[in-house]
């Protein structure tokens, strides 16, 4: 691969009168506001209140130097906490621990875990994001630093910094020329360095990790445009490779990764655009479709209710927790997705595209995680909630999501339909769903990342509310190679909705067939009836060998909340706000039973309910799922078969149902009569 040129000495010192790169001093005053405005004030006050003494005992005796996955990523985040504090603040407190953070940063030896050919470090996470945040603190600490100490920055950045953002960055568009991506030997990775970096160049360039480096170089080279002649070059680069990256979004704004990947990705694009426009007027700040996007995170919400139950901590590494999503900023957690909706990307799009329905993204939806939402929100822009017709929604890429609205006692349906990407599990035609502010259906979180790890279980379709063929799943890979993305696909067949009602049908007949060429169908069809009942029909057919089928329910129980209960045909499952009980019928002699999975046996953590039918070559379950606030009984919903399908009848609550499903014929999806 070609190697990237040490970058030339600038020209001259960066001017302190440039364009600052993400805000102006007119923006202060807004920034500070924000800093007391409700939606901010808490997690500002957090920052304020981090221990001074503990992370300057850090810094100062704790920190290895060859620690590039927490070490240096602590480092980082106290420098990016301390220079913004000290300039909406002016603590010189928080002056000193910012000048140590960067001491230590430049202390550092190489910047990031990875390797190309044995000797060019390749910047992924951590001499990407400390690129920028050593540019951004020269940017917030201004006259606070000396000439001699902004020139050691630079001078880092551009030795340690850029070129370990512009060599992946480069041997994703030519994959060709690399020489071969592995792990630094200097670097603490052990729990990773199993995993195989040799597709990398080309799994990679569909991820988070490509636009990560690219949006790093990019800001460098804004940053240094004019001063070092390298730099055009850099912006060249960066700008082709976000170019090439944003076509990975769907023209709504959808992002195959999930929500929480979501953000971190389209948060570093923003920034790029945003420096890129600022510093050099170029303007990139459409390049995706971003309101649109804002939309995707949208739909990917559901609020539930927080008993403030604490929920068991599990290592993702060492020294690393996997990090819980507050109930109040849950989310429909496909794949990865751990954690809440940061407001940030919101409140730059609210800015930079007066969208109102971002702005009240921005305002009441999701969790203020990160600093850049403090500096990129502004009161004044217009808001607008969101109208009825974002109630239900297919995603660009085959995700369907349907709701009776954002607030937390709103009832959310989830569908995972689509196709592979990184950080997905085998999930497919998996089920969330949400009532009454409680997970009743659901989607484990906090799976390993690693495949030797016991959580690993929690990718498999063996976690999931979906369906098993004699006991196994769809495809899904090893995790040789990390949590790169599947072969497995569904495809939505027939999707339609009305007044108060949704209907979706989903195919992932391909998937199955990956592990057994034997299938010959496997189809789900989810008939919506809001606020809360739920018809599952879920149907299977094999070519010549008999088959097995299972349906699994998965019930949430991380904080050890929930009861699962079986009866006859019913099963029941109980969270402290709500229930739902599901009636199984079928064509064929099928049980109902409760298990779990073989994790956390001794406190029962994964329960499960499961319909089972014997071996036949051809399986048609249906579930009719009610759910129910806390105490209130639920409807005795009839389901009868008749000789072309289903017929179900009866009331619920306030609800008359009368649906009929007609069985399709071959492939075709079931005709929904509501």
């Amino acid at each position: 691969m070609k190697k990237p040129a040490r970058p030339a000495v600038p020209s001259a010192p960066a001017s302190r009168k440039k364009p600052g790169l993400l805000f102006s001093a007119a923006d202060l005053p807004r920034i500070r506001a924000n800093t007391k405005d409700p939606r901010f004030a808490e997690f500002w006050q957090t920052r304020l209140n981090a221990d001074i003494a503990a992370d300057t005992n850090f810094l100062a005796n704790e920190l290895s130097l060859t620690n590039h996955v927490t070490h240096l990523l602590r480092a980082q985040q106290i420098l990016d906490r301390t220079a913004l504090i000290y300039l909406i603040n002016r603590d010189p407190a928080q002056l000193a621990l910012a000048k140590l953070a960067i001491r230590r940063m430049l202390d550092f030896p190489e910047w990031d875990s990875f390797i190309e050919g044995g000797r060019q470090i390749l910047g992924f996470q951590r001499a990407t994001e400390g690129t920028v945040a050593l540019l951004l603190a020269i940017d917030y600490l201004g006259d606070a630093l000396s000439a001699a100490e902004v020139k050691e920055i630079e001078d880092n950045v551009l030795a340690k910094g850029v070129p370990a953002c512009y060599a992946p960055v480069y041997g994703m568009k030519y994959p060709d020329r690399v020489q071969g991506w592995g792990w630094n030997p200097r670097s603490e990775v052990d729990d990773f360095r199993h995993l195989s970096l040799k597709r990398w160049p080309l799994i990679i360039n569909a991820t988070n990790l490509k636009i990560i480096p690219t949006a790093s170089l990019g800001i460098a080279a804004c940053y240094f445009h004019g001063r070092v002649p390298e730099a055009a070059g850099w912006l060249e680069l960066a700008r082709s490779s976000a170019k090439a990256f944003s076509t990975f979004y769907g023209s709504d704004g959808a992002y195959d990764e999930g929500v929480s990947y979501w953000g971190y990705t389209t948060l570093y694009l923003a920034l790029f655009a945003e420096v890129l426009w600022r510093t050099q007027r170029i303007d990139d700040r459409n390049l995706i479709n971003y309101p649109g996007t804002v939309r995707y995170a949208l739909a990917n919400t559901m609020p539930t209710i927080d008993d403030h139950r604490k929920l068991t901590d599990f290592q993702h590494i060492k020294g690393w927790s996997m990090p819980t999503v507050k109930p109040a900023f849950d989310i429909v957690n496909h794949g990865d997705s751990n954690g809440a909706v940061d407001v940030s990307v919101a409140a730059w799009v609210a800015r930079t595209h007066g969208d109102k329905l971002s702005q009240f993204v921005a305002r009441e939806i999701g969790e203020a995680k990160q600093l850049f939402g403090l500096v990129f929100y502004d009161p004044k822009c217009p808001s607008a909630a969101p109208g009825k017709a974002l109630l239900d929604c297919r995603l660009s890429n085959d995700i369907v999501i349907s709701r009776t609205g954002w607030k937390t006692e709103d009832t959310v349906l989830a569908l995972r339909s689509g196709g592979p990407g990184n950080h997905e599990h085998a999930d497919r035609n998996s089920v969330i769903f949400k009532a009454y502010g409680e997970r009743l259906f659901h989607d484990p979180f906090r799976a390993a990342y690693v495949a030797k790890q016991p959580r690993w279980l929690l990718r498999l379709t063996e976690a999931h509310t979906a369906v098993l063929i004699n006991g196994k799943g769809h495809q899904y890979h090893d995790g040789s190679e990390g949590t790169n993305a599947s072969w497995a696909f569904a495809r939505v067949v027939d999707y339609r909705t009305g007044p108060g009602w949704m209907t979706v049908t989903s195919d992932v007949t391909d998937a199955y067939q990956l592990v057994n060429d034997q299938v010959a169908r496997v189809q789900r069809t989810l008939v919506f009836l809001k606020p809360d009942v739920v018809i599952f029909l879920d149907r299977m057919a094999m070519k010549d060998t008999p088959a097995t089928f299972q349906v699994r329910f998965q019930a949430f129980n991380e904080d050890l909340a929930a009861k699962l209960n079986v009866s006859g045909n019913e099963f029941t499952i109980e969270r402290p706000h709500a229930s739902v009980v599901g009636r199984m019928a079928s064509r064929g002699a099928a049980t109902v039973r409760a298990d779990r999975l073989p994790l956390e046996v001794e406190t029962n953590m994964y329960p499960f309910a499961e319909v089972a039918s014997p071996e036949s070559r051809e399986h048609e379950i249906i579930t009719v799922c009610t759910a129910r606030p806390e105490g209130q009984a639920h409807g005795k919903l009839k389901i009868t078969s008749t000789a072309k399908g289903w017929r179900v009848t009866g009331k619920h609550g306030g609800l008359e149902v009368d649906v009929r499903l007609t069985s399709g014929i071959g492939s075709a999806a079931p005709a929904v009569q509501v």
